[in-house]
């Protein structure tokens, strides 16, 4: 047995985060053991565990997903800790040591605050010189700098991250990071250097071409570096009025328009600085994660357009920046500008608005390594111009930059496209999950749009480890909710954009940190939640009864079903769904939720009051949107979704709703017309209500609208739009259209949940415990994902024959559990490695027409011919669309029914989604039983080939 993943509120190794009561979590593995029988912690402050602060002892109470270390944290004090399992079969490991360092904590800071004393439209460089005369044992650097800021130490970087301080509301709070030091200071005289750039604090930002000093009108810098040396003595170095400022090389830095580096703008002029004051209450120790390089990517050609451009293809669209080596001439002037798509053949960057998306660099002379310092770009396309003499695409580095968070799952299927609409959705996460979740990252926009962030929640929580991410986020969001007496802002942080309080928008604040709790486990982040929670619920409720206490939300400025397109006004992107609708079916759901994490976090009375509330508004939506028969009033997809989703319909009449999504689908000739609202859930709703078949049918359309269209139009990301790229190749328009939007993105979900069959459980989340129910299709031969969840590494594989058998693999972790689900299995005719479940001595039972298998850990693989035959041959009751696109088919209609098989493409196109069956009634074609029935027979022979 061996144990990893050791981290501290989900994070590995944090430097000066504030960690409020750390929570200590770790996964074992490699063993053959079930359970974890007893575990102990230790906490020391030196590796060797001599100069112990804690210890458990064994213990059978720690749970590996979140164990909250009871004792109270000293200020710039690194704790190393480490843990012993112990396992059911006598199995037992002791883990590497693991740390955590602290910040500041409530020390009084020596610092001032200072800012350059020249114009406040120069970028500035602050100085410091200061000389050591004992050796060093360690080196902290505590800092803060407005807008953003990168600091050396001797001519080389502090840390590995950039854009620090991060985004958030800093007219709320400001996040000073910590740096580790030690190897970059040295016995005699050091020097200090800080640049400082504009961000989102002073620079352009916010909707509608951004507004500048939106936070602050002058740049700002607050640093101690604080030395310990050998002989145990402290010397510190704060930022003050000693300080000296210069002239960067950096003429502009904006985060939408790019930046501007003069390497000969090298001024050794010093000015001096002056103490401001922004005090210190705002001041937090960090949230943010690192936003680091995460990768780095090659370009894969250098074209040369029709308009006699050199551009960079990527290959990818990606966030981050081009790096590139270079010896131009003294004075000559670089340019590089960011696109996502070539038009005609040319560069293109009319999406991006009034963002200029470019660097320029002017040369000093010198062979130098560039890239920018304080803004990043969203782009796949690259256009250089100013270049001296043949490009080498070797001499340029796409770096990818997001926050630093592990990738946790994985999917592959037998399909190429499927699988690259994952790639497609895990890009689209890289791309936007920087510090805050944006809307987009290239054009004059990149804010952290609440929807959007709600309905990816679920799919982001299953790609990567977004515990540390979302809670920064969510304090964010509670921080600027706060002086909104409860509103959710549409933006967070909010920026220029003051209104809010729109349904699904204003959900961030109850969907997300449920989403959380539900995938690591840790109720710490409904405790940090709660409030903001709540008081979104509550501003509902007020506003619900200053309309008369219907139970109803219906008022006030909703998005609706944000760019749906079943809209009567085809210029509106707010789709066709009555907002009343959808705000209080939220209402309803956001209710349960506060109503659910009270229940987590021991607050029984509230519990009862949300889950009544939530009740009361369930019954006042069937009173005015549902018949005694249970028909919805409103006949769309996004409508009939919502309503099974949240549980809104009657049990009753849950099947019939079930196949009136069914009707509405086939009325829409089996695409979507969903939007922000109705697409997360639309295929999770059609496989858990006997439609599994349809959601199949929508992953895999290839025409537009679906997802597979921008897959088969060339895309590497989510766009944010169905149609952003039309079939010719042209953009669809320039207002609102981004190839990197992840919202539609949150189809993944359904592909891990309901493809795969991975769930989680409410009872025991964080993947102690799962529902493993695969829902297999023909039209993939296999399915297999990976998920190394807080719990450990879940494994989940189907596989579907030649001859009709399917195949399961399921790989379930140390002291985990699972309730796996076969479908249309007959208990009496499934194999399990190789065994009869009676012979395998597990826990199973006949659930309609599954088989329901209790599990511990370990590897379990099952068999079995399904009851329902999975292997398809073609019949008049499939869509006519399908029969036609089969060669051999054809043939057969054209000997039988030679009228269906000699109908025009235009015709096919029009009625495709309905069988042979229903058009046989038409009047245009006229078909008798007795045909059909003949025809059936010759089609039952040919087999369904799946691509």
């Amino acid at each position: 047995m061996r144990i990893k993943n050791l981290k501290t509120n989900r994070i590995t190794n944090p430097l000066g985060f504030d960690l409020g009561r750390p929570r200590l979590s770790y996964v074992a593995y490699d063993t053959n053991a079930a359970k974890q029988t007893a575990a102990q912690i230790q906490v020391a402050l030196d590796e060797e565990f001599t100069n112990s602060v804690f210890d458990s002892g064994k213990s059978t109470e720690i749970d590996s997903l979140a164990f909250e270390l009871p004792i109270t944290l000293e200020s710039y004090t690194r704790y190393y800790w480490r843990v012993t399992v112990w396992a059911d079969n006598g199995d037992e490991a002791v883990s590497n040591a693991a740390w955590f360092e602290t910040a500041k904590l409530a020390e009084y800071w020596d610092a001032k605050w200072i800012t350059p004393d020249f114009d406040k439209e120069i970028h500035p460089v602050l100085t410091k010189e200061f000389d050591l005369s004992k050796e060093v044992v360690s080196a902290r650097a505590y800092v803060c700098g407005l807008g953003l800021y990168e600091m050396e130490i001797n001519g080389v970087k502090a840390g590995d991250e950039y854009l620090t301080p991060n985004f958030n509301a800093y007219d709320k709070w400001l996040q000073y990071q910590t740096y580790d030091i030690t190897n970059l200071v040295r016995v005699g005289q050091n020097s200090v250097e800080v640049s400082l750039g504009n961000g989102l604090y002073k620079g352009r930002f916010g909707f509608e071409g951004g507004e500048n000093e939106i936070y602050g009108d002058q740049y700002a810098f607050l640093c101690e570096i604080v030395i310990n040396h050998a002989d145990g003595t402290t010397s510190k170095i704060s930022s003050d009025d000693s300080w000296k400022a210069r002239t960067s090389q950096i003429l502009f830095s904006g985060i939408y328009d790019g930046e501007i580096f003069d390497a000969n703008a090298k001024d050794a002029t010093t000015y001096d600085v002056k103490e401001l004051d922004l005090g210190y209450d705002r001041l937090k120790a960090r949230l943010s994660l690192p936003v680091v390089i995460k990768e780095k990517l090659k370009p894969i050609e250098v074209i040369k357009t029709p308009a006699g451009e050199t551009v960079l293809d990527m290959g990818q669209n990606m966030v981050g920046w081009v790096q590139f080596k270079t010896n131009a001439t003294k004075g000559s002037e670089i340019v590089l500008q960011y696109g996502e798509l070539l038009q005609e053949g040319n560069f293109y960057q009319d999406n991006l608005r009034t963002a200029k998306a470019e660097f320029r660099y002017i040369s000093n002379g010198e062979e130098s390594v560039v890239r920018p310092h304080f803004t990043f770009y969203g782009f796949r396309y690259v256009k250089v111009s100013g270049w001296s003499g043949e490009l080498n695409k070797e001499d340029f580095t796409g770096c990818v930059l997001y926050s630093d968070m592990d990738q946790t799952g994985s999917i592959e299927t037998s399909n190429p496209l499927v699988n690259k609409l994952f790639l497609n959705a895990l890009w689209g996460q890289k791309g936007n999950f920087l510090d805050i979740p944006t809307d987009c990252p290239q054009r004059d926009e990149r804010m952290g749009w609440t929807g959007d962030a709600q309905v990816f929640s679920g799919t982001a929580a299953f790609n990567m480890d977004t515990y540390a991410f979302f809670s920064k986020y969510g304090y964010d969001l509670a921080q600027e909710q706060s002086s909104q007496d409860g509103m959710v802002p549409m933006v967070v942080p909010m920026a220029t954009v003051k209104g809010g309080g729109s349904s699904a928008w204003g959900e961030a604040a109850t969907v997300i940190p449920w989403n959380v709790y539900l995938h690591y486990g840790d109720k710490a982040i409904l405790e940090q939640q709660f409030d903001s929670m709540k008081g979104w619920v509550d501003f509902i409720k007020r506003a619900d009864e200053a309309s008369g206490s219907k139970r109803l939300w219906t008022s006030g400025f909703h998005f609706g079903d944000w760019l749906a397109l079943d809209g009567e006004d085809p210029n509106s992107p707010m789709g066709g769904t009555e907002t009343a609708f959808i705000s209080s079916a939220y209402y309803c759901y956001s209710s349960m939720l506060v109503a659910k994490a009270a229940k987590v976090l021991g607050k029984e009375e509230v519990s009862e009051e949300y889950e009544q509330l939530s009740n009361e508004i369930r019954n006042a939506i069937r009173a005015e949107y549902f018949t005694s028969n249970g028909r919805l009033a409103l006949n769309n997809q996004t409508a009939l979704v919502v309503a099974l989703f949240i549980d809104l319909v009657p049990d009753e009449h849950r099947k019939r709703l079930s196949n009136d999504l069914r009707e509405r689908l086939k009325k829409d000739k089996n695409h979507l017309k969903t939007g922000f609202v109705g697409t997360p859930y639309l295929c999770r709703v059609l496989s858990e209500n006997g439609n599994n078949d349809l959601a199949y049918t929508l992953l895999l359309n290839k025409d537009y609208p679906s997802w597979l269209y921008a897959v088969t139009m060339g895309a590497t990301t989510i766009w944010e739009r169905w149609n952003s790229v039309l079939p010719d190749g042209k953009i669809s328009g320039t207002d609102m259209n981004s190839l990197n939007h992840y919202a539609y993105g949150s189809i993944v979900e359904w592909m891990y949940r309901n493809v795969a069959g991975i769930n989680p459980v409410e009872k025991q989340p964080g993947f102690r415990h799962v529902r493993l129910a695969p829902q297999p299709d023909y039209r993939l031969k296999y399915a297999k994902a990976t998920l190394d969840s807080a719990a450990g590494l879940y494994e989940s594989h189907w596989e579907l024959n030649e001859n009709g058998k399917l195949t399961f693999k399921f790989v379930i972790p140390f002291n985990a559990t699972a309730t796996v689900e076969l479908p249309d299995a007959d208990v009496e005719n499934v194999q399990m490695n190789g065994k009869s479940l009676s012979e395998a001595g597990v826990s199973a039972s006949q659930n309609g027409k599954k088989v329901q298998v209790e599990l511990h850990s370990g590897t379990w693989e099952f068999e079995y011919i399904p009851e329902v035959d999975y292997i398809k041959y073609y019949s008049t009751h499939m869509p006519l669309s399908e029969l036609a696109a089969n060669d051999e088919v054809k043939n057969v209609l054209a000997e039988t029914v030679p009228h269906a098989a000699a109908l025009p493409e235009e015709m096919i196109t029009n009625l495709g989604h309905q069988s042979l069956r229903e058009l046989s009634h038409m009047p245009f074609m006229p078909i008798s039983a007795e045909v059909l029935d003949n025809l059936d027979s010759k089609l039952e022979k040919i087999k369904v080939v799946v691509q």
